[in-house]
């Protein structure tokens, strides 16, 4: 199976144009796979069957994964060896037969427009990294980018006189527009933080850490927990809050749900709608606490 993976990886990456993350995580489910099944005798991927790899999947289970971790388990290795038997490595693909366990749908947490506020507020504008954390948290919540755009954004994709910027993500372009705050914010981190943090270095990349090199996913998910932890937020929020946060009070106030649609970059307008509930939910709540009689 160690031979076959590189190939696999390149696979991803050259022909089915995967984004970063997605290829991280098939990684990271495969290598973990592959060392059960090794640790088990089965280093040959035309002798993994689908007891063994049900076997693996029970094994996920009794460790306490997840359902949605173990169903993502399951699409890494549909992948994998779909692969396999595509380029004919295997005879057959075991992955056929198993089914990714069931996952309930839950209404993603939000938070509302006053903990956004006073999240924004956190970072310090004494220092260049508090400069850098200001922009990355007012561009997230401007744009509702998913974390591994925002890392990932080039300085190339933001035009900022015209207030927009271009995320590219799996073959796909979609333009997004930013308000006012954002651009302020984007402005005073290019004024000089930017270069203290390169440090006489060059970038593509717009947002830098201390060392000059690209802000990684695991470094901006603490920093927002940090900031979160400041402002008092008692929730355990992600950078995938301020997204869900963009895109419901957007529709709160009246938005278009295609637009909606197209700034999240959705490919089926069901997975927007969400937020139609999500705001019906917020008016019963709102009509409970103030009606007399709610």
């Amino acid at each position: 199976m160690e031979q076959t993976f590189p190939a696999f990886v390149d696979y991803m990456e050259q022909e089915r144009h995967s984004s970063v993350s997605t290829v991280m995580s098939y990684q990271r489910d495969l290598k973990r796979m592959i060392a059960f099944l090794e640790a088990r005798g089965i280093s040959d991927v035309r002798d993994v069957t689908v007891t063994s790899l049900n076997a693996y999947l029970l094994y996920l289970e009794k460790l306490g994964f997840s359902t949605a971790t173990v169903s993502r388990n399951v699409a890494s290795m549909k992948a994998f060896f779909h692969y396999a038997f595509g380029h004919r490595i295997v005879e057959e693909d075991p992955t056929q037969q198993i089914k990714a366990p069931h996952i309930e749908k839950k209404m993603p947490g939000i938070l509302s427009k006053d903990e956004v506020v006073c999240l924004l507020e956190q970072p310090s504008s004494e220092n260049p990294k508090g400069i850098r954390d200001k922009a990355m948290l007012e561009l997230l919540y401007a744009t509702g980018l998913r974390v591994t755009e925002l890392v990932s954004m080039k300085t190339q994709d933001i035009h900022m006189n015209m207030g927009y910027l271009i995320c590219r993500d799996e073959g796909k372009e979609r333009v997004i527009p930013f308000g006012h705050a954002a651009q302020e914010a984007l402005e005073r981190y290019y004024q000089g933080a930017r270069e203290s943090l390169l440090k006489g270095a060059a970038s593509e990349y717009v947002f830098v850490n201390c060392s000059g090199t690209p802000m990684s996913r695991q470094g901006f998910w603490k920093l927002i927990k940090q900031y979160a932890k400041k402002a008092g937020i008692e929730e355990d929020i992600t950078p995938h809050t301020l997204r869900h946060s963009f895109a419901a009070h957007l529709v709160q106030n009246g938005a278009d749900l295609k637009a909606v649609q197209e700034m999240m970059g959705h490919s089926d307008i069901a997975t927007t709608q969400m937020y139609v509930h999500m705001n019906v939910d917020h008016m019963q709540q709102v009509y409970r606490k103030a009606h007399p009689r709610g």
